[in-house]
């Protein structure tokens, strides 16, 4: 069954991932490739607040990203693409924690799970794995390497 995700709305559940992080879409756009070709199932992902020169969307694979315009929010164009399925909506599952969209997801009878229940699932589905689901070890790194990049960086 493909999923139809609140983005920014699962990454607060993802031990590892902030919204603070600049590269917090990509990263769970990464953990999402994985679980869809693990399932061999379709996933759209919709994050809001992009700016004019992201938004609109961008195909990973199995994962369809959309990235909504500042002044409309990824709550809005998930209703509208639940509206646009018709019957079809009923055979894929709403990932979110927001109310309007689980009351939305449930009118057209699209299965729901909350974005914590999802975050479970993505977890089990790569036990002992680091998918980005548990804290990252840091790399194995010389003395010489980090010598080098701190010369790299270092302010004159």
């Amino acid at each position: 069954m493909p999923y139809l995700i609140d983005g920014h709305n699962l990454i607060p559940h993802i031990p590892g991932l902030s919204l603070r992080d600049l590269d917090d879409e990509i990263k769970l756009i990464q953990i999402l490739q994985q679980f869809a070709a693990k399932k061999g199932t379709k996933i759209e992902v919709y994050f809001d607040q992009a700016q004019v020169a992201r938004n609109g969307s961008r195909s990973f694979g199995l994962v369809r990203a959309y990235f909504i315009h500042q002044g409309s929010t990824a709550d809005q164009a998930i209703i509208a693409r639940l509206a646009r399925m018709g019957k079809d909506a009923k055979n894929w599952t709403v990932v979110t924690s927001d109310r309007e969209i689980l009351v939305e997801a449930r009118g057209v009878h699209s299965q729901t799970k909350k974005s914590s229940e999802f975050a479970a699932l993505l977890k089990a589905e790569h036990p002992g794995e680091n998918a980005g689901l548990d804290k990252q070890e840091d790399p194995d790194i010389s003395a010489g390497e980090v010598d080098y990049w701190l010369g790299q960086f270092k302010q004159e």
